[in-house]
């Protein structure tokens, strides 16, 4: 079993539980931090020291505050230490459940683990410690799907953030006008048109509603 943790969440009742489960499965060495800086500060200094942590348990979403930080979220955090220590085992604890998130994580960042809060939260993330520990992933019941290509398509982060606008109301000439704004390419109206098109043939949907519905539904926006 692994013998040094890192828990990293900014609500402290959270790490309590977490901290519960660690003890639970008979983990001496526990650490918790509050940001995802410090996080990536404590583990980096453990790796200088030559006494690395053995896994990381980091929420996704951090309520921000005064202190300004250079990561602004788990997410952030799961890829710069994968893309550095990709031996470290991570697993993320988190109330998000959209696939396409999910998916992300895993697919392109390597994580071992994603746990969703909840009622079996605490229990399911017991599961993932003893299945990550083993060399295997872990996806709670509610994302499991997001590494099926049947149930969740491929989608690049430029369709995410079109149809993320969609979602919010903007109407297509918004949204090219804010892509100008922000330089996302292509941002003419045409590619826009083209691109909502395109994306409610791929998800059979009727109209520009229709789509935001089904993408919701199926955990992507």
């Amino acid at each position: 079993m692994f013998k040094k943790v890192l828990i990293s969440d900014d609500i402290d009742c959270i790490n309590q539980g977490v901290i519960s489960v660690l003890q639970a499965l008979g983990i001496g060495s526990i650490t918790e931090v509050m940001y995802c800086d410090d996080a990536f500060l404590k583990i980096e200094k453990a790796q200088l020291e030559k006494d690395p942590f053995d896994l990381l348990i980091t929420d996704l979403s951090y309520i921000p505050d005064y202190r300004e930080q250079t990561f602004s979220s788990g997410a952030d955090l799961i890829a710069i230490l994968k893309q550095k220590h990709p031996e470290l085992p991570i697993i993320a604890y988190s109330v998000e459940d959209r696939l396409q998130l999910v998916r992300g994580l895993v697919m392109d960042h390597k994580l071992n683990g994603y746990v969703c809060k909840g009622r079996k939260g605490l229990e399911e993330l017991k599961t993932a410690i003893n299945k990550v520990f083993n060399g295997e992933t872990y996806l709670s019941p509610q994302v499991e799907n997001a590494l099926s290509k049947k149930t969740t398509p491929i989608i690049a982060d430029y369709d995410i953030a079109l149809m993320t606008h969609l979602a919010k109301g903007l109407s297509q000439k918004e949204i090219a006008d804010h892509f100008k704004a922000v330089n996302m390419l292509p941002n003419s109206l045409s590619s826009v048109e083209k691109r909502v098109g395109k994306l409610c043939i791929h998800f059979k949907a009727k109209n520009a509603i229709h789509l935001v519905a089904m993408v919701k539904d199926l955990g992507i926006i």
